[in-house]
């Protein structure tokens, strides 16, 4: 049993380090790979929530007309749990795009993936990405 967990919380990892190189290579279709059509998304910039696959694929213009070139967007730590067949994780990530002055900042930020096993595949049902709320 213990071998089965490791296994899927190999794949998981994998996929999510799989999810974030697209990302940086602003690979579209390779960050939309894994979603599922009816996923669930909170974001640090607005809209609050994205419900569907094509609300997501909007978010990610919204982050590459922000983001600095090439894309950074970094694991710094993760962690993963899964079951049978389902999965989350937690990680902290790193970002950076301009400010207003045209200056690169790195955004610290974490999130929260949560997947379910569809059809024998690793799928991303829910994403959260967030930040501290400051006064």
């Amino acid at each position: 049993m213990q071998d089965h967990a490791s296994r899927d919380e190999t794949e998981v990892r994998k996929l999510i380090e799989d999810w974030a190189a697209a990302v940086r290579n602003r690979d579209v279709a390779g960050i939309l790979r894994h979603h599922a059509n009816d996923l669930r998304v909170f974001d640090v910039p607005p809209p609050f929530e994205s419900k569907g696959i094509d609300a997501y694929r909007d978010t990610w213009r919204q982050f590459f007309s922000w983001a600095c070139e090439p894309a950074r967007f970094e694991i710094v730590e993760m962690d993963v749990t899964a079951g049978a067949d389902v999965a989350f994780a937690v990680a902290t990530m790193r970002c950076a795009g301009p400010n207003k002055t045209g200056e690169d900042v790195v955004l610290d930020f974490r999130l929260t993936i949560g997947l379910r096993k569809i059809d024998g595949q690793w799928t991303i049902v829910h994403e959260h990405h967030s930040v501290p709320a400051e006064d």
